[in-house]
């Protein structure tokens, strides 16, 4: 039964052989897979992305409400989220951190969690049932409540930004997308900041815009009047410590205890209703410090109003710098999309936006700056840098590296065939059956990504780990194709004629070629179900079978038309007679 598949084999390939339409037709329809399946790339039927999603079992809600906000305000709007997560039954238990970041996490360490002490935020963290007992991943999650959230409780306090903080599949960076805008001009900056927060908001798949940058208001301050102090027989330190009674508060004693070794203060303020005011004016303001009063030397009755100036100022915000120059720093995520195609989208459009009053000209250099941007105001001479990055840029850095030692990988073999055949044509001919498996990668990536919207509702990435499995395949490939190369030379050296030489050691070779490329692809079954390293997976199953189909079909067509064997022969012939 082998003998009679292997002799049909032998026949197939001997009959494709014997006929030069027959082999220009192998040729062109392997150019025509080829182009088909590179071209699922920029069409966008096979999506890029550095690392998929990965369900998890926890994930943080930021809240940031306007700089000027109370501890209040906060409160109200962490519970607002906090009654809307309560429903999900996937939600085990929420912790609410006030005024703080919660305890840090893989996401938290470059997020800036642990600087957190303002009580405009607040950081709250939400634990899921297990991964393994729910039928939804915690990204379809965060993608359905996402919305539902930020119209429910997005303006309890006008102006809240809610943010969600998934654990990353890989190396934790500060968003998905990063923006960092340089300059000198604080208010250029905080304008172009302002511009492009606008464009990525309107950029489809891009969730979450946030400007890290203090908002700006009008505060109020009571400068303490010293002269209406000194004719009103009061101290400014009795004023000042009335002030800070007032609405901050302050030790007025100690305590001593046998249980604790250091005296313990006694920290008085007015009440809570006491020190609330009925609105955020100035009004508001001087009429409740007018109802304090203060008692002088002569035992009268001082109101505070009277020695006391408001002073209205606008606030000063915190100044963000990077390498000694001053930066502003937007932020976005991606939802349920890949970095790379709302990134192109959103500089398009800002390049035509900023256009508008800057001179727009790229950054000259490596491919990790080519998306940057310098900006020349056209009204001003400011001038202003627009960098890129986040994990789009950790994005660029892993392909453009994996893409390097795919090509020093494919210069090596190259050398190391010639060196050992003495032959360019041969070298080629390996290479290019390596080469032809990214025809099974992307086109198994196509398949899988159908199949998996259709189960889950997400898309199938080619990834970081695609990759890899793709430069892992040119080694076994390679050995296919020199399995048959030296096959097929020992047997022209016996005397074989070179195209019966060729289909004999195709169907010889077929089996072991089949055998092993079976293997691989059994292997791999466990690391396709994997959320992280699946694209290895289905890059060695899809490639391995591309790789076996242009092992047997197209390599012995490339072997017969070059002289490369023959030349081999004579060597081998030279070889013996010595």
């Amino acid at each position: 039964m082998g003998k009679d598949k292997e002799g049909y084999m032998e026949k197939l390939i001997y009959a494709i052989l014997d006929k030069r339409w027959r082999k220009a037709t192998v040729i062109i329809i392997t150019l025509i897979l080829l182009g088909a399946s590179v071209m699922m790339i920029p069409t966008k039927l096979v999506m890029a992305k550095m690392l998929p999603g990965k369900s998890a079992n926890t994930f943080t809600i930021y809240v940031d409400t306007p700089t000027n906000s109370s501890i209040k305000q906060t409160e109200l709007v962490s519970q607002c989220i906090e009654n809307v997560l309560i429903k999900e039954k996937a939600v085990v238990d929420m912790e609410i951190y006030l005024g703080q970041g919660a305890p840090l996490d893989y996401a938290g360490l470059v997020k800036g969690s642990d600087f957190k002490r303002m009580k405009y935020q607040s950081e709250i963290v939400v634990n899921l049932t297990h991964k393994n007992s729910r039928d939804e991943a915690s990204y379809m999650m965060v993608h359905r409540i996402r919305p539902i959230i930020n119209e429910t409780c997005g303006n309890v306090v006008p102006k809240t930004r809610i943010r969600f903080v998934e654990m990353p599949s890989g190396p934790p960076t500060l968003a998905t997308i990063v923006v960092e805008v340089f300059g000198k001009d604080d208010s250029v900056m905080r304008g172009t900041a302002k511009t492009i927060a606008d464009v990525l908001k309107n950029t489809e798949g891009l969730v979450d815009v946030d400007i890290m940058q203090d908002t700006i208001f009008l505060k109020y301050e009571l400068v303490p009047n010293k002269e209406k102090i000194m004719g009103s027989g009061l101290s400014v330190e009795q004023v000042n410590n009335i002030i800070y009674l007032a609405f901050k508060g302050m030790p007025i004693a100690v305590k001593n205890t046998r249980n604790q070794q250091d005296q313990i203060p006694i920290f008085v303020r007015l009440s809570e209703e006491s020190h609330r005011f009925a609105s955020n004016s100035q009004e508001a303001l001087e009429t409740k410090i007018s109802s304090l009063k203060l008692m002088n030397k002569k035992g009268m009755m001082v109101p505070l109003r009277e020695v006391i100036d408001v002073e209205v100022m606008p606030s000063s915000p915190t100044i963000f710098r990077k390498n000694l120059v001053n930066m502003v720093t937007v932020t976005a995520e991606c939802d349920m999309v890949s970095q790379v195609y709302p990134l192109l989208e959103a500089r398009e459009t800002l390049q035509k936006v900023l256009s508008n009053d800057f001179n727009v000209t790229k950054v000259p250099g490596i491919s990790t700056y080519m998306f940057d941007l310098n900006l020349q105001s056209k009204h001003s001479k400011d001038k202003l840098l627009l960098r890129w990055d986040g994990e789009m840029k950790v994005s660029l850095d892993t392909f453009r590296d994996l893409g390097g030692a795919f090509i020093a990988a494919l210069v090596l073999m190259f050398l190391l065939i010639v060196i050992y055949y003495k032959s360019f044509a041969l070298s080629g001919i390996v290479l290019a059956g390596s080469f032809l498996s990214i025809m099974g990668v992307i086109s198994g990536h196509w398949v899988t990504d159908k199949i998996q919207l259709l189960l889950t509702g997400s898309n199938f990435f080619l990834t970081a780990t695609s990759l890899i499995g793709f430069i892992s395949l040119m080694g076994i490939s390679a050995r296919s194709s020199l399995l048959l190369i030296d096959f097929s030379r020992s047997l022209i050296a016996r005397g074989t004629e070179k195209q019966r030489a060729i289909a004999v050691a195709t169907a010889t070779r077929a089996k072991p070629i089949m055998l092993t490329a079976i293997a691989i692809i059994l292997g791999s079954l466990l690391l396709a179900t994997d959320p992280i390293f699946g694209g290895l997976g289905i890059a060695l199953i899809f490639g391995s079978i591309a790789a076996t189909l242009v092992s047997i079909f197209l390599v012995p067509v490339l072997m017969h038309n070059t002289d490369a064997l023959c030349w081999l022969k004579k060597e081998a012939e030279q070889e013996r007679a010595q």
